[in-house]
């Protein structure tokens, strides 16, 4: 009689309150995905969604070792590629946003001088995410590189593990770095201002960033997760990316 009351409210507790849903997410996209969060609760109020904040690389690595995930949010499409490839995924990779760089600094700089600025003296240590983790990282050494001044400035270069990291550093310990435009639609960054503390790297200067999502095997029976997906892939969700700095289509 109690295993049959026990299965029953069980039953009723799901009907109530949906299940759970973990999305692992781009460190880029901490900036936007509360707001995302927050227009998906107000759609599907029974569906409690976790969001997993790191590097796109740390992400794939816990995903690969069984990390409980339904859904991925890449900062590129590598990652979710090859979790497709590797039958970790059971939906193509799908373009959810394009990101773009900027370079920032909580300094006044002259940044009239573009990316040579990097060489200056006053510059002694470059803000960067990983390259070998962070999608971001990746761009701003291509970046860097195509511009013809990497040798003169990565013995400057501070390495950091997300975006996320990566502006905590520029803020509190180097002159300068690298981030996500994205990074700067965000309230505690909004006191920075264009051509004063931060600039557009030119498009030209490295890969379009095409941030992709997946739906991971452990989703497969997951109907909440699926809406989360579709919700993402939304007009409703593109106005929010594009609110915060993002491009899209």
């Amino acid at each position: 009689m109690l295993k049959k009351l026990f299965l029953y409210s069980l039953i009723i507790s799901t009907s109530l309150y949906g299940t759970s849903i973990n999305v692992a997410v781009a460190a880029n996209v901490s900036y936007a995905i509360d707001k995302l969060k927050k227009e998906f609760k107000l759609l599907h109020p029974n569906t409690r969604v976790k969001i997993i904040l790191a590097s796109s690389g740390a992400l794939t690595a816990q995903i690969k070792h069984g990390a409980p995930y339904q859904i991925f949010m890449s900062a590129n499409m590598k990652y979710p590629e090859a979790l497709y490839s590797d039958k970790i995924a059971i939906t193509k990779p799908l373009i959810y946003a394009k990101g773009s760089l900027a370079y920032f600094s909580t300094k006044k700089l002259n940044y009239s001088l573009g990316m040579n600025l990097l060489k200056e003296d006053s510059i002694s240590k470059i803000a960067i995410a990983n390259p070998k983790t962070a999608p971001y990282g990746k761009a701003a050494y291509e970046a860097i590189k195509k511009f013809g001044i990497l040798d003169e400035v990565k013995n400057k270069f501070v390495y950091a593990q997300s975006i996320s990291q990566t502006v905590s550093y520029i803020i509190t310990a180097t002159d300068i770095g690298f981030i996500a435009k994205s990074s700067l639609y965000s309230p505690h960054m909004k006191k920075y201002k264009k051509d004063i503390n931060w600039i557009d790297v030119d498009t030209k200067l490295y890969k379009t960033i095409n941030q992709g999502i997946v739906i991971l095997n452990n989703a497969k029976d997951n109907n909440d997760a699926k809406k989360f997906y579709d919700f993402i892939l939304s007009d409703k969700a593109k106005k929010i990316f594009k609110d915060f700095g993002y491009i899209v289509e």
